[in-house]
């Protein structure tokens, strides 16, 4: 049966800019992309970006590279490298904080080094140190706020090549180590394996960043009650020349095999952008970068529809959902297979999608498609 409902055709447009009543609307994005191109970035998002391959010595990409964002969490990894100053090693003290603080983006980990560090002493310190031209503290007034620090592109492809050419190696495999363990699921239930994490196969590894009043609490993992806020990335706006006031999606880290490539991507949504779309627009900016060394899964993308999506161990009801989409995001499909038959009235289909980047299962009813099932995709 086929079903264009207004719900998908609706989320399709949200994720393509497509025009109402268009054809093709809902049509999938085709098999992932194999090469690689210059920045695209999407209609409406302001970026900074850097691809610095550590090979050759010289920049692949290259885009708005000193423009100031603010950091969100990314911030995180310069808090840790302060704290971990002058040491050889992580103390077994501070792995309890540390650990979380790297791999989950934990906040109360971030606020209690912030506190006891001097605050934004923390950010002078670190400026220093590693000759960072465009890193600033948060602006006067919010000095509470770690997630407000300025940052750039360049300054962060120079604290990854501090971590990877400078720092201790017990030092700097603790960061980076924590960093490749990276969970899908933040402390505060956001999905952070958005823009490099989605764009590339690993080995990689990611330290991310989001902030923004329109972004639904999250829902990552099994169903949750509540969802914990972001308690220090997040404020009122300031008069300042970091943007505090669009939403933020940042993606940094390292690709390749030997962290050949070092990848910085800042981007600034419109006002009241959704976190499934800024999602998928990271994504998407992501996917089209030259990243030497980068492995790039196979597939096909879709759009999908609705709040809280299950995604399932199988493709049925039966078992508890491993975790939830963020709303209307972009996902990769690598097949489909019949399975339970599902009812969302008025439509019915018994084709799933398996999503290999969750190792689960959605219904293909809530994926984009004009069939149930998806054209172009192989049978599981």
């Amino acid at each position: 049966m086929r079903h264009h409902r207004l719900a998908a055709v609706s989320a399709a447009l949200l994720l393509t800019g497509g025009a109402a009543g268009s054809a093709t609307a809902a049509a999938p994005a085709g098999p992932a992309r194999p090469a690689a191109a210059s920045a695209e970035v999407p209609a409406g998002v302001s970026a900074g970006v850097a691809v610095f391959d550590r090979q050759t010595g010289a920049f692949t990409e290259q885009l708005n590279t000193s423009t100031r964002f603010r950091s969100a969490s990314v911030v995180k990894v310069l808090i840790a490298l302060d704290h971990l100053w002058g040491l050889d090693h992580a103390p077994d003290s501070d792995r309890a904080w540390l650990e979380p603080m790297l791999r989950a983006s934990d906040d109360g980990a971030a606020s209690a080094y912030w506190s006891d560090r001097g605050g934004a002493a923390i950010i002078t310190r670190m400026v220093d140190r590693l000759g960072l031209r465009d890193t600033a503290p948060p602006p006067g007034g919010y000095e509470g706020y770690w997630g407000y620090t300025a940052l750039s592109a360049r300054d962060t492809v120079t604290i990854y090549r501090y971590l990877l050419d400078s720092a201790p190696s017990p030092v700097r495999d603790f960061v980076l180590g924590n960093l490749r363990q990276s969970t899908r699921c933040a402390t505060d239930g956001f999905d952070q394996h958005f823009g490099i994490a989605g764009a590339f196969e690993k080995p990689w590894a990611v330290k991310q960043g989001w902030s923004g009043s329109s972004y639904e609490k999250g829902t990552c993992g099994p169903p949750r009650t509540a969802a914990t806020a972001r308690t220090r990335s997040a404020g009122p706006a300031a008069a300042t020349d970091v943007d505090l006031t669009r939403p933020a999606l940042h993606s940094t880290g390292t690709v390749g095999v030997g962290d050949r490539s070092i990848v910085a991507v800042f981007t600034l949504h419109p006002v009241g952008t959704p976190y499934g779309k800024a999602y998928t627009d990271i994504g998407r900016l992501a996917r089209s970068l030259n990243v030497p060394g980068a492995s790039r899964p196979a597939g096909w993308r879709f759009g999908t529809w609705s709040d809280h999506v299950n995604v399932r161990p199988g493709p049925g009801t039966g078992n508890a959902p491993i975790t939830q989409l963020p709303a209307g995001v972009e996902v990769l499909v690598g097949c489909q297979a019949r399975g339970e038959v599902v009812n969302v009235p008025p439509y019915t289909n018994e084709w799933w999608a398996y999503l290999p980047q969750y190792d689960g299962w959605i219904s293909n009813i809530y994926v984009n498609s004009p069939d149930n099932k998806m054209p172009d995709v192989k049978d599981c």
